[in-house]
């Protein structure tokens, strides 16, 4: 049943860029619509990245959800896709391609440094997230790759939350969200550590 639902899932997946698409052209976004496009695909980002890691956890904590193993796939590429467009937001709407001064927000400003992080390491990711590339890279050093998704959404709440000039909710739930996920995976590493252990 999960699987049968893929076609939709993807779909729905472009549903908050076309509200987006709406409400730009609607003259929707309030006073400042390119902090309000930039705040948005950023948030989409992030939903969809936290979304594709937590696909894991919940299979093995639930066996009746194996399937949703279908989407990690999808919502990588969204999180890509969402991110992608918040930085091409960034270059072309909000600075307008003046190199020197995204050059100076890139080497001064931290929360500039941390974003291009976050979304330089999902480049490989992307292009490495189909079948081919894991028999070309053979599945341990893909997989190892794969695990920067972490240092990703690391980076991406980092790059949130530095970017407020006071306290913001939004950015302190995504961490929450992401301690328990990297929990969950330091707990399953560490017992597979003390099993080989006690095989020894």
């Amino acid at each position: 049943m999960i699987r049968r639902l893929k076609p939709l899932v993807f779909v729905l997946c472009f549903a908050p860029l076309a509200w987006l698409a709406w409400r730009w052209w609607n003259d929707q976004l309030g006073f400042n619509r390119l902090e309000t496009v930039a705040r948005f695909t950023g948030d989409w980002t992030l939903r969809f990245l936290i979304a594709s890691l937590a696909i894991s956890p919940l299979r093995r904590l639930v066996p009746a959800l194996n399937d949703l193993i279908t989407y990690r796939r999808m919502l990588g590429l969204m999180a890509f896709g969402y991110g992608s467009l918040h930085f091409l937001h960034y270059l072309a709407l909000d600075k307008l391609w003046d190199w020197n001064e995204i050059k100076g927000d890139f080497l001064l400003r931290r929360f500039f440094i941390a974003g291009l992080l976050s979304w330089g390491l999902m480049v490989p990711l992307a292009a490495t997230s189909f079948n081919r590339a894991i028999r070309w890279m053979g599945a341990k050093r893909w997989q190892l790759l794969h695990r920067l998704a972490y240092v990703v959404a690391v980076a991406g709440v980092v790059h949130f939350y530095w970017q407020g000039k006071s306290f913001v909710v939004d950015p302190v739930i995504y961490a929450g969200v992401l301690a328990i996920l990297l929990g969950y995976r330091a707990f399953v590493w560490g017992r597979k550590r003390v099993m080989r252990a006690g095989r020894a």
